[in-house]
């Protein structure tokens, strides 16, 4: 008879990514972009929908683990009447200072910008 076919079977470990927070978290806010769509999200980071969902029930929890009540110091009113909410930047000088349960705080002096303010809080989960 002929020789014996030759069999050859290869084995590898299996490969886990390690995800670092930060690539989690910039993958997590693909998803909540308007338009979005989870799975193609998922495909394109080769990522499955179930760990994206994970994340973001994960991260959800961490960002509104760190709130404490919120005390608002009312400043004078301002001599000229304030600007709309469309305007860039308000003109009045002041202080907002944001302190987290874990000490860390947030600190804005002088000239706030109403726009970047709003981003700020929404980043802290307050949307």
């Amino acid at each position: 008879m002929g020789s014996d076919p030759t069999v050859e079977v290869r084995v590898r470990a299996v490969r886990r990514r390690a995800w670092s927070t930060e690539d989690r978290l910039r993958i997590v806010r693909e998803t909540l972009e308007p338009g979005a769509v989870v799975q193609t999200v998922a495909d394109r980071h080769g990522v499955s929908t179930g760990q994206l969902y994970t994340w973001r029930k994960q991260m959800l929890a961490t960002a509104m683990a760190g709130f404490a009540p919120v005390e608002v110091m009312p400043e004078p009113p301002p001599a000229l009447p304030a600007p709309s909410l469309a305007s860039a930047v308000v003109e009045t000088t002041g202080s907002l200072e944001i302190v987290m349960p874990s000490g860390a705080s947030i600190r804005v002096t002088g000239a706030v910008d109403v726009i970047t303010l709003r981003m700020v809080l929404a980043e802290l989960g307050g949307r």
